[in-house]
């Protein structure tokens, strides 16, 4: 990885590279949620069927290039590549971590 990032969040990277979505749900928390693309998945199960389709859809690999803390977000700029207009694209991952993992990741422009 490019950049120096907090263990749980370069282990999200990790396993979306690898298109592994049980690895990458759970390093959610239970209550845990995506916001990408104007949806909302909230648990695990369903962060993990975003991760799937995501991937099926798009073939994407990300790489993150800069990390920004926010108060209590941590701002990753990624660099995105995959089969959508526009490859490749830099993209926003704003997370928001807990103890008990991911509580909130919002992806955008």
């Amino acid at each position: 990885m490019s950049a120096d990032l907090p263990h749980v969040i370069e282990a999200y990277f990790e396993a979306s590279n690898l298109a592994n979505p049980e690895r990458l749900a759970d390093l959610f928390a239970a209550t845990g949620e995506v916001r990408d693309e104007a949806e909302i998945h909230r648990g695990r199960e369903a962060i993990a069927a975003w991760a799937r389709n995501s991937h099926a859809r798009y073939a994407m690999q990300t790489e993150p290039v800069d990390i920004v803390p926010d108060a209590d977000v941590e701002v990753v700029t990624a660099r995105v590549t995959g089969t959508f207009p526009g490859s490749p694209l830099d993209l926003t991952h704003r997370f928001t971590v807990m103890e008990d993992g991911i509580r909130l990741l919002e992806i955008g422009a």
